[in-house]
């Protein structure tokens, strides 16, 4: 059986709640947070405001620059202000399952994300985990930081 990798992260947010969901529950913003160069595209059309459980979203990106992917999400839970869940249905993961949490504290919102992930090819998909994948999504949520500190403010430490 193929490993189940996971990621978490946690980031603060000094905005408000309403403003950070709408923010993250709208899929034509994906784009926004996404390295440049993985030349990520929405391609459902005529896609409302927000998200809804069911929701199917299609994506078209590069993860490298020889490697076109389709990518195809379904939105299956979503608690409004709260928290909504994706996962693939085709794409380049034999399992991908990304929980988005929003927390109001004091001064904003507390983000959580928490992915689980599996690769095809047993020990090839293993390989290239170590080799390219991990370091790979560590960027790509470096990058996403960076980007929603930009948009949405950067949190004042106490």
């Amino acid at each position: 059986m193929a490993a189940v990798y996971s990621l978490h992260r946690i980031q603060l947010i000094p905005s408000a709640p309403d403003l950070v969901w709408s923010f993250f529950s709208d899929p034509t913003g994906l784009p926004l947070i996404t390295p440049p160069a993985m030349r990520f595209q929405v391609l459902t059309p005529d896609l409302p405001g927000g998200i809804y459980a069911g929701q199917l979203i299609e994506y078209r990106l590069r993860p490298f620059p020889w490697m076109p992917v389709h990518w195809l999400t379904e939105i299956t839970h979503v608690a409004e202000g709260r928290y909504f869940v994706d996962e693939q249905r085709r794409g380049p993961y034999s399992l991908w399952h990304h929980q988005h949490h929003f927390k109001e504290i004091k001064g904003g919102v507390e983000m959580t994300d928490l992915v689980h992930y599996r690769l095809p090819f047993g020990i090839f998909g293993r390989c290239a985990h170590a080799l390219l994948v991990r370091r790979q999504l560590d960027e790509l949520f470096r990058y996403r930081r960076q980007c929603i500190e930009e948009r949405l403010g950067v949190w004042q430490s106490a």
